[in-house]
């Protein structure tokens, strides 16, 4: 086996490159002395000879987790043909047993000596992440370089993590783009972990260094469940009573100012279990994993830090990607509601914010998982059905007292309804009118009188109620079976 024969100097050569080697990284990922390399033949039976990548498993936090890693000192860890077929043999291997797959790319791309057989095995690879997708996770983590085609891999795994100045992840690399666009790009300003993490979206976590990423990824699979599950939820008996009634101090008295919406979801989760998921990417919207009552749950809340909660393209899409991720799992999904509406900018409006939104709408509406929702202080128009109501499924929706759920802010209302009027007024007689229709539109219209008295929410609970309610509902619906829906194949998904 290669990890019983690794020449030293190999190990050296990553340390000048400030990287890990391979051997050192399965140390740091797995629980000690728990590894096993292992390379299971395939239907038409594997080439003997290492080609460049580990594979094998071990546990992590005591879970059976499979694993394959690249050798960036074996041929530049280029993907051979042989190369691509050991990790699609051991992530074959992982659906069979149920269990999660890491991979660590560290390579330079398909190898070119190959010719066309490489760009084959890459295919085979991408067909095989497509197979896994929804059956079992798959975590990518990019300790060096991944290149060209290749990066299709990790970008059909559910979690890509990267790592500052050692992680590049790009399609085509600097050099040509320099070349045919007349540039000077660096390598990092393309395709760097801050890139990937902040603009791109690509990642869902960028960390320091590599002891950091492992460790990261670890406190993942112990939140994850190891594969789908036909059940809705997991029922645990690790509840205990916790004393949140200082959760309203929490949000300011004031509607429209801001407040981080973060600490808020932490009061209502166990303590110290909240993960947030591309926290760099889209931050008017937050996403992560945490645990309530000891079962694992996805979160989406508005964050009125940024764009004041409002939805544009990326954070639609950033919410959308997470609720199907929670759906294919069975992970319960728990949605804070506090949005004024969308973006508005033109620019959203060419990025094509209708095709974006409609994914999360998708989204919500096609999950047959636990649906849980609370509107904290507001929902108007759009992020109202967006933000997982009642009419695209939820199974419990609630308000918290003097929440306001309308078409828009009085404003744009009051502009609407009172335009013919207004436009016959002049000077303080206008004005005074228009105090007036706002004063009436905000008694009549900014609160939850209407969704109350029409059962379009469950119901109004207190702040400090929350995490009590939403504890009781899931234990409640766990023994729910999964929506049935008309026979179809699967939803055309506006992608």
């Amino acid at each position: 086996m290669y990890l019983e024969q690794v020449n030293p100097y190999s190990i050296s050569k990553q340390h000048k490159r400030d990287k890990l080697h391979i051997i050192e990284r399965i140390r740091l990922l797995f629980d000690r002395d728990s590894f096993v390399e292992y390379y299971p033949e395939d239907e038409r039976g594997l080439v003997k000879g290492y080609d460049g990548v580990i594979t094998g498993y071990g546990n992590i936090c005591g879970q059976r987790v499979y694993f394959y890693g690249q050798d960036f000192t074996h041929m530049g860890g280029t993907f051979g043909y042989q190369h691509s077929m050991q990790i699609i043999a051991i992530i074959k291997e992982a659906m069979k047993k149920k269990r999660p797959v890491i991979g660590i790319y560290d390579g330079g791309g398909a190898r070119i000596q190959e010719g066309a057989a490489s760009v084959a095995g890459c295919g085979e690879l991408f067909y095989t992440n497509t197979l896994a997708s929804g059956v079992i996770p798959q975590i990518a983590i990019i300790a060096g370089t991944c290149a060209g085609g290749a990066v299709y891999s990790p970008g059909l795994t559910d979690f890509v993590f990267t790592i500052d100045k050692t992680s590049n992840l790009f399609v085509t690399g600097a050099k040509v783009i320099n070349e045919v666009q007349g540039t000077d790009y660096l390598i990092e300003e393309l395709g760097g972990a801050s890139i990937h993490s902040e603009r791109s979206g690509v990642a869902h976590f960028r960390l320091n260094s590599e002891r950091e990423c492992y460790e990261q990824v670890r406190k993942l699979i112990d939140m994850l469940p190891p594969c789908y599950a036909p059940e809705r939820g997991y029922r645990t008996d690790s509840y205990h009573e916790k004393d949140i009634t200082d959760i309203k101090t929490l949000l300011p008295e004031d509607k429209q100012s801001v407040y981080d919406v973060i600490p808020v979801v932490e009061e209502i989760l166990d303590d110290d279990t909240f993960l947030e998921v591309q926290k760099e990417f889209a931050n008017n919207i937050v996403v992560g994993f945490g645990k309530l009552g000891g079962i694992t749950v996805g979160v989406v809340a508005s964050q009125t830090l940024h764009k004041n909660g409002s939805i544009d393209v990326d954070s639609a899409d950033k919410a959308a990607r997470f609720v199907q991720y929670c759906d294919c799992y069975n992970i319960p999904i728990l949605t804070f509601a506090d949005s004024t509406g969308f973006v508005m900018e033109a620019e959203q409006e060419y990025k094509g914010l209708i095709r974006h939104g409609a994914k999360m709408i998708s989204a919500y509406a096609n999950a047959t998982t636990i649906k849980l929702t609370v509107i904290l202080r507001k929902a108007y128009g759009g992020p109202y059905i967006f933000l997982g109501c009642k009419q695209l499924g939820a199974d419990r929706s609630y308000v918290w007292p003097d929440a306001e759920v309308a078409v828009m802010k009085a404003e744009g209302a009051v502009a609407v309804i009172s335009h013919s009027q207004l436009a016959k007024l002049e000077g303080v007689e206008k004005d005074v009118y228009l105090k007036e229709q706002l004063a009436e539109y905000e008694r009549k219209y900014m609160n939850s009188n209407l969704v109350l008295e029409r059962h379009f929410v469950d119901g109004q609970i207190k702040p400090e109620q929350t995490r009590q309610v939403l504890y009781q509902d899931l234990i409640r619906l766990m023994g729910k079976p999964n929506q049935e829906h008309n026979e179809k194949k699967h939803t055309n998904m506006p992608v």
